[in-house]
């Protein structure tokens, strides 16, 4: 034997076996590690497809069309955002002459992705002086609508999902801007935690999120937070508020992310896709008082929160992936320029119509163009970009009946260019 040899083996044979195990592991735990850190980074750097680059468009039209957008809603002619002398603005619902928590926290959650600080602050500052409480039952909550006029509140009760919304941009805001420009984000977007989690039911005013199913309610006050709104889901901002919020409730909006993914499955149809407006806790459709279930304007909005959830975390990409060929086949089949924006959950014409506009009647309209576009995202089949290009070529621009809404259609359009063009993402921390 090679004189070399004998030496390593008998080296070898003094090792002690401890050693030969944790020499033998190390490529074993090495791969884990790098497995486990490219999982981490998977996470925290999402991919943000720019859809319309994929669908052939340069990258000089898509910005021109995603500034024209914003143009439109917040600074021309048919602008929906107004600003007042005292530093303070607000988005108002124009066909309904009112100010609402979902057009302010949709304002701002533009105004923080588009980088545009002095109308978040404006947006903010207006939320704030006009339409949050600032003591009793519902103290840090937010009326949902509001005269933009004589300032006076037309309901003091809170819509969930402006509250969702504004946590969810103030944290973002922080994020971005830091917390000493003049609005401690962080802070306010705290004292809405913290306050939503002492509304235990005392005087009828609970948490915007119902604990016992983890889901968000309709409204956090009396009956209504016993149902659900899907389109209210939005497990992305979960996962945000579990990695940002540090209020201690971090397992619990982890959970509800999950829940939440869950619902949504159990809420669309599992041949059209489509879900009803309002839902129990089950995902089975809610009959409101004023008008039987059915999707119609709120539902319009599920496509593009699957489709956020589905770019930021993708962790329930093959129900999703499902989801979305679904849904768009469904409204495919209905003729990509001619599917209406109401339909009954298994694709039949609804008895009863939701007016919008001086026109009883059901539309092609804009801003379902814009969601379901949105879901091109998620939808893995080459000729869904179809529905790309379908939005690409549509106009914000008033209806053959003469109805126009750069509000809702509007802000649908605004966020739907957004999340297309990879211009609506996660915003981290600087540090």
């Amino acid at each position: 034997m090679d004189k070399n040899n004998i030496c390593k083996t008998q080296l070898w044979d003094k090792i002690p076996i401890m050693i030969w195990i944790y020499v033998l592991l190390i490529p074993v735990l090495l791969t884990g590690q790098n497995k486990n850190k490219a999982e981490k980074t998977n996470f925290k750097n999402p991919h943000y497809r720019n859809l319309f680059k994929e669908a052939g468009y340069s990258q000089a039209e898509i910005d021109k069309k995603l500034s024209k957008a914003y143009y439109d809603i917040f600074e021309g002619p048919n602008k929906v955002y107004f600003e007042e002398n005292d530093s303070t603005g607000y988005v108002s619902d124009i066909k309904n002459n009112d100010a609402r928590t979902e057009g302010m926290s949709y304002g701002m959650m533009v105004a923080v992705q588009l980088n545009k600080k002095d109308v978040f602050d404006r947006l903010w500052r207006w939320s704030v002086k006009y339409m949050q409480h600032q003591d009793g039952p519902r103290e840090a909550y937010f009326a949902w609508s509001v005269n933009p006029h004589t300032k006076k509140q037309n309901s003091p009760g809170s819509a969930s999902d402006g509250e969702l919304y504004y946590l969810t941009s103030l944290l973002f805001a922080s994020n971005k801007w830091g917390n000493e420009t003049g609005i401690n984000y962080y802070k306010e977007a705290r004292r809405i935690l913290d306050a939503m989690w002492k509304k235990d039911g005392s005087n009828n005013v609970y948490n915007i999120i119902n604990t016992e199913h983890k889901q968000i309610s309709f409204v956090p006050e009396g009956g209504g937070y016993n149902w659900t709104d899907p389109s209210y889901h939005v497990p992305a901002f979960y996962e945000i508020w579990a990695l940002y919020a540090k209020d201690g409730h971090e397992e619990f909006y982890k959970e509800c992310a999950e829940v939440s993914r869950d619902f949504l499955h159990k809420a669309c149809h599992p041949v059209t896709g489509l879900t009803s407006d309002y839902t129990e806790f089950s995902g089975e459709p809610h009959p409101a008082p004023w008008m039987p279930p059915a999707f119609r304007y709120d539902s319009w909005r599920v496509p593009m929160n699957i489709a956020m959830d589905y770019t930021w975390y993708g962790k329930d990409k093959k129900r999703q992936e499902e989801y979305a060929k679904r849904f768009q086949d469904f409204l495919r089949s209905k003729g990509l320029d001619s599917y209406v924006d109401q339909y009954n959950v298994d694709g039949s014409t609804p008895d009863f119509i939701l007016q919008a506009g001086p026109v009883k009647k059901l539309r092609h309209s804009f801003g379902l163009v814009s969601t379901a576009a949105a879901a091109s995202l998620v939808n893995q089949d080459q000729k869904s970009m179809d529905f790309v290009h379908a939005v690409w070529n549509a106009r914000l621009e008033p209806y053959s009946d003469g109805y126009f809404d750069p509000y809702y259609d509007g802000l649908m359009y605004l966020f739907s260019l957004m999340h297309l063009s990879g211009n609506y993402q996660i915003i981290t921390p600087k540090s």
